[in-house]
């Protein structure tokens, strides 16, 4: 057999690819969305509604109860479950789950959900959004400063585990006595498939603030100081291409075969970097969407001195990169409501009514608070607007976004990156590409992939189970679809406006 299934855990829903490794290609695509098919959890947007906007979590039967849903989809659409032969997955990255005692063999007379709630130590799962921590973030700056950074891959973020994990022990404390396991959300629905607690992969592990990435084990001071007896309650941490385990007999019921392997799952933006084929070293991935992501594999292993830039670990072996920037889209459809034109006109028609670095016209498009830098909302020109076309002051936009991007990842080596994937909405303007491509001096390529973290899932199982090579895997799933050239002539320009572009930024302090 040569299907393996990648299933994908994200905020909104939960998706799966089936891939046949002899064809070639996708065989099954399916997804359940937590909005439109599981409302009895109230969570339209993927999260429990509370009146502090700081706080996200869900209710983690969902996701199991979305387990059940999608297999039974599944067979009931006619797909050969027999024929699955592995599986791997994806959860959004930095979720974390409570349990009190270990995850055993289900019944399968009985639903996950059902069987889930008696071994719930906290019934809800703080998530990625979740910006409650700041507190917790700040005693661990003070414990340990720069280690955190140089160690773990990133200073103390609210949005990651560790910090999380201390708030729980902190506030409730004898919940946290009662809790035996802390999973994280790949993790634990790893665990779920196979019936018993399985690994932490190196991937996701490193969102968490507790990995020491030089040594790749639970760091043990780090560790230590964030919560009591928190080393005793985290699974072990082991390489992307670990089989955790076998499938539980629970899954029968849907036509599965019992004991097939299940490779360690892994987190959403690694899993994404091995979907669109950016798992070797000189390549990045730009996604633009709501908020623009850059990742992009490593070859050593270095962090962000100015602390914005994440490092995780590579499925694939090694490391990847990740850094956010939150003005992606929303800066870019936020500029086209404010001058009153359309799609096509913002990005076709003014570009080519411009011509490229647009008389050195930059801005820092803080529409809202930005991750990187990490500064306020509050937008910065070097040139006044109501002196400049609504084509030239689109322009500006992208190409610094552009700038800022490449500015950003310079601390993995400003020009390592020789091919660039880009993927997201935005990805659809030809004329952004060609910007992109000439500011980083690199070929854009485009893929055509939909579900990019089910799809590196499928391939990383295939990986861990065949031993396919990666590199076999890209070249049958992450075809690219489209590639732009750089125009080597604009060299010079834009890394003149790359120095200018720092210059702005450090002016607004």
């Amino acid at each position: 057999m040569s299907y393996y299934l990648g299933l994908d855990s994200s905020t909104q829903g939960l998706k799966a690819e089936v891939i046949d490794t002899a064809a070639g290609k996708v065989v099954g695509s399916f997804a359940v969305n937590f909005k439109n098919d599981l409302p009895e959890y109230k969570s339209p947007s993927g999260y429990l509604p509370n009146d502090d906007e700081n706080v996200r979590c869900a209710d983690p039967r969902m996701w199991v109860a979305a387990m059940d849903m999608l297999f039974d989809r599944m067979q009931k659409a006619g797909f050969p479950m027999a024929e699955i032969a592995g599986i791997s997955g994806s959860g959004q990255q930095h979720g974390s789950v409570y349990l009190s005692a270990p995850i055993t063999d289900w019944d399968p007379a009985k639903t996950l959900a059902d069987q889930l709630v008696p071994i719930l130590s906290r019934a809800v799962a703080p998530i990625w959004m979740d910006k409650s921590t700041d507190k917790e973030c700040a005693w661990l700056t003070e414990q340990f400063g720069e280690r955190l950074r140089r160690d773990t891959g990133s200073p103390a973020i609210v949005r990651f585990t560790g910090p999380q994990i201390r708030k729980f022990a902190v506030t409730e404390p004898e919940a946290w006595a009662k809790t035996k396991t802390v999973h994280l959300v790949s993790s634990f629905l790893c665990s779920v498939l196979c019936g018993h607690d399985c690994p932490i992969d190196f991937g996701d592990g490193a969102g968490m603030n507790l990995l020491n990435l030089h040594k790749l084990v639970w760091d043990p001071e780090i560790t230590a100081a964030t919560a009591p007896d928190l080393m005793n309650k985290l699974p072990p941490v082991k390489a992307s291409n670990t089989v955790a385990g076998k499938l539980s007999a629970y899954f029968t019921k849907y036509g599965m075969t019992a004991g097939i392997p299940v490779v360690v799952w892994s987190g959403d933006n690694p899993c994404s970097l091995i979907g669109v084929g950016g798992g070797s070293f000189g390549t990045a991935v730009i996604s633009l969407g709501t908020s623009d992501t850059f990742f992009a594999t490593m070859q050593d292993f270095v962090t962000d001195p100015d602390g914005c830039g994440h490092v995780f670990g590579n499925p694939a072996g090694g490391f990847m990169s990740l850094i956010c920037f939150t003005n992606g889209s929303f800066a870019r459809e936020h500029l086209r409501d404010e001058l009153g034109v359309d799609w096509h006109f913002f990005d076709v028609t003014a570009c080519a009514e411009t011509s490229p670095g647009n008389g050195g016209k930059l801005m820092l498009p803080y529409y809202e608070a930005e991750n990187t830098p990490a500064v306020p909302a509050g937008v910065v020109r070097n040139f006044d607007p109501a002196a400049a076309t609504k084509a030239e002051q689109i322009r500006c936009l992208l190409e610094s976004q552009a700038l800022t991007m490449r500015r950003h990842s310079a601390w993995q080596g400003d020009g390592s990156f020789k091919r660039i994937r880009v993927t997201g909405g935005a990805s659809k303007s030809e004329t952004f590409r060609q910007i992109l491509a000439n500011v980083f001096q690199a070929k854009i390529e485009t893929v055509s992939v939909a579900n990019s973290a089910s799809l590196g899932a499928a391939i990383r199982a295939a990986n861990g189970i065949e031993g396919t090579p990666f590199d076999d895997l890209y070249a049958k799933f992450c075809a690219s679809a489209s590639v732009i050239e750089p125009d080597a002539s604009l060299r010079g320009l834009y890394d003149g406006m790359l120095a200018d572009y720092a210059a702005l930024e450090a002016g607004r302090g």
